[in-house]
């Protein structure tokens, strides 16, 4: 029996994909320019990311003020969460059109901002506007996908998503690099304004206007949005903490502020989170804990393999570099390999082996640390990229399928948010690890080691817990009728 025989909550969304789509359709004068316009907004987001942290260090030689480096990213970071999590709610009020052109100007009111600054004052406020729109942008693209593409196409969309990702992962830094070496600093950030301009014209071509304005969305939550912003932030101030009692009182202060905020937000009849969302008791609320996990438990070497590699190993920053842009193209390649597979259950099946890959390639992390075996560092690099490959486009799907029709533009922008709430989160979580285990600047091999091995090994426990999240998706998925019927 298949899975889609003996599941029905997936059978009614497997049904009509039987006759799986191809990578060639993409291409065709009916899909090319909505692939184009959604990987752009991707590419927007990840290209930036990568170029600005190229940059920044030259423009804060320029200005001064290197204690302010942190909240150039700090700030972009908040806003960005801030903007995904109002994406659904202007998206209901305006129309997918009108919001992306909206957040594209706001994107490049930011990055001319900071293009043009005369200090690092101006370089954060441009920052903050970045962050604004393309949270936004990325959460509305997201809720497009399902709209533009039937639902034979959409694991092609996602792999050529995670193409983008590889690609700006592997010639986000070599381009920007360049540019302030032999520009400036400035042309890292102006490059952003083409591809909005070109993003602008895609939108206004290919997104349709609504049919009629929906009112249900509700005032915006700008209470909730504020105390979410909040929670963030004083997790990454708990990351900057120098002492421990400091850090542990934000991170319990924000922890707090979101108990606060996700309870209100539940009683609230325009909320900005779905129903359900983190219940331990739908398919639904355990698939949202692996997309909040399975970054958080990532960000562990995103922080510290770089470091760890030119300190315990003596790796320059370019061999050491090449770790991230080998665990992206591992992702990329393994996605496109996913999505390539002719069944969408059995893709449904795998989704539970991505989280499992990931945590294996953190025990590898972790062994290299432990060992002293740097070529272990590769291979979980690999397995880690593999991991997300394998369950990060199959999972967005899932969720997606199984929401309502009414939620499901909060479920689809929540996914890149929740991505980057992880990072954050882990980042901070893992900065209190290391330094009470003694982790810094002048440490020992010894004690750099060994706080090492504590930052891995908790990225392990993570992983597990995000395995055995997606496992109980899966479970929980054949116990209950589809979503997908009620629409």
């Amino acid at each position: 029996m298949s899975v889609a025989e003996e599941n029905p909550r997936i059978s009614s969304v497997t049904r009509h994909r039987e006759g799986e789509g191809r990578w060639s359709e993409l291409l065709r004068r009916d899909h090319l320019a909505a692939t184009v316009t959604l990987c752009l907004g991707v590419a927007l987001f990840a290209f930036n990311e990568f170029f600005i942290s190229t940059a920044l260090p030259t423009a804060v030689e320029e200005f001064g003020g290197a204690a302010l480096l942190s909240w150039a990213f700090t700030l972009y970071l908040v806003f960005a969460i801030i903007g995904g999590a109002l994406a659904a709610n202007q998206k209901a009020r305006f129309g997918a059109r009108n919001t992306l052109i909206a957040a594209a100007l706001v994107f490049a009111t930011g990055t001319v901002i900071a293009t043009l600054a005369t200090g690092m004052p101006q370089v954060l406020a441009g920052r903050l506007l970045q962050g604004l729109g393309e949270g936004i942008i990325a959460g509305v693209c997201y809720a497009l996908i399902p709209e533009l593409f039937p639902p034979r196409l959409v694991p092609k969309v996602f792999g050529a998503e995670a193409i983008v990702w590889a690609s700006a992962a592997f010639a986000g830094p070599l381009i920007s690099g360049l540019l302030t070496e032999y520009w400036s600093w400035r042309a890292a950030f102006f490059v952003n304004i083409p591809a909005v301009a070109v993003f602008i014209a895609l939108v206004i071509a290919i997104v349709g206007q609504p049919k009629q304005r929906t009112v249900a969305a509700g005032a915006v939550p700008l209470p909730r949005l504020v105390a979410f912003g909040l929670g963030i932030l004083l997790i990454s101030l708990s990351n900057t903490a120098s002492k421990g009692y400091v850090m542990a009182v934000l991170l319990m202060m924000a922890l707090a502020v979101f108990i606060i905020a996700i309870r209100s937000d539940r009683r609230s009849p325009h909320s900005i989170l779905p129903s359900g969302a983190f219940s331990l008791r739908t398919a639904l609320g355990t698939g949202l804990w692996v997309v909040l996990l399975m970054p958080l438990a990532q960000a562990s070497g995103s922080v510290y393999l770089v470091y760890s590699m030119q300190q315990l190993w003596d790796f320059g920053p370019t061999a050491a570099g090449f770790s991230s842009a080998l665990m992206a193209m591992s992702w990329s390649a393994t996605a496109i390999v996913v999505a390539s597979l002719p069944s969408h259950a059995f893709r449904i099946r795998l989704m539970w082996t991505g989280p499992l890959i990931l945590c294996l390639g953190l025990v590898g992390l972790t062994l290299a640390v432990g060992s002293g075996e740097h070529r272990l560092v590769f291979i979980g690099q690999v397995a880690i990229g593999a991991g997300f490959g394998i369950s990060w486009g199959t999972l967005s799907q899932f969720l997606m399928d199984v929401s309502t029709r009414e939620e499901r533009d909060k479920i689809s922008a929540l996914l890149p948010t929740l991505q980057s709430a992880g990072y954050a989160i882990g980042a901070a979580a893992f900065g209190a690890t290391a330094n009470a285990f003694g982790f810094d600047e002048g440490a020992s091999d010894n004690v750099l080691s060994l706080s090492l091995l504590a930052v891995f090994a908790l990225a392990c426990v993570i992983a597990v817990a995000s395995v055995f999240f997606a496992v109980s998706t899966l479970s929980l998925s054949r116990q209950a009728p589809s979503a997908a019927t009620l629409k």
